[in-house]
């Protein structure tokens, strides 16, 4: 059984999840602390309950979402899992983030690559992963079907969905990814989304303003 804990980071208000189970294994998806008292309390969640952190993983290479990789790295010791899509705005992350005033740490690169339907192991868990572009051209989502668990990223939100007007967006791509990789999905399916609160394939199916 899945154990998630969201905190909630960095001035874009960007959801990190700790991904646990039974096994005491962990992810880190989208390592967004960036300040040092997020950074301590994302460490001290980790060894207070005596996890393993075996990944992190990014849903997409945008600057809130991995600007606690370096950090993540140095503390545990682990090796980060995305999309190759998403490479060239990895390496853009650090002098974006000085262009909006952020102090960022340039990450270093992944050292593993996802693509679609392959799975993402650790402890008892397999999630499956699945290639939805459009609001970054890497993003990726992670769907857990035995208990009907996504992590969306920043694809869709709550009566929302991504930015389509960054670099490498492009909104038809994103309606598409959406009703091609999530909407078909069990309608119960809990949805963990990049910013904001989570919400259910139901709910976005016919009141996600949109799509409907």
């Amino acid at each position: 059984m899945l154990t998630i804990k969201n905190f909630i980071f960095n001035p874009f208000q960007e959801n990190t999840y700790v991904i646990s189970d039974d096994s005491g294994k962990c992810i880190v998806l989208d390592p967004g602390c960036y300040f040092e008292n997020e950074q301590v309390e994302l460490k001290n969640y980790i060894k207070q309950n005596n996890l393993t952190p075996e990944y992190i993983v990014y849903t997409h290479g945008h600057v809130d979402h991995i600007i606690g990789t370096e950090f993540l790295k140095k503390e545990f010791g682990i090796k980060a899992i995305m999309h190759k899509d998403d490479m060239d705005i990895l390496h853009n992350s650090s002098e974006f983030a000085a262009s909006i005033g952020l102090d960022m740490e340039q990450p270093s690169d992944p050292e593993l690559h996802i693509s679609e339907n392959e799975k993402i192991n650790f402890g008892n868990i397999d999630f499956i992963t699945y290639h939805a572009p459009g609001h970054s051209p890497g993003s990726i989502i992670l769907h857990y079907p035995e208990e009907n668990i996504l992590f969306s990223g920043d694809v869709l939100f709550r009566k929302g969905i991504g930015r389509s007007d960054l670099g490498g967006g492009d909104h038809d791509t994103l309606i598409r990814s959406i009703k091609t990789k999530i909407l078909p999905l069990d309608e119960n399916t809990e949805v963990y989304t990049g910013h904001g609160e989570s919400t259910t394939v139901f709910e976005e199916k016919h009141e996600n303003p949109f799509l409907v």
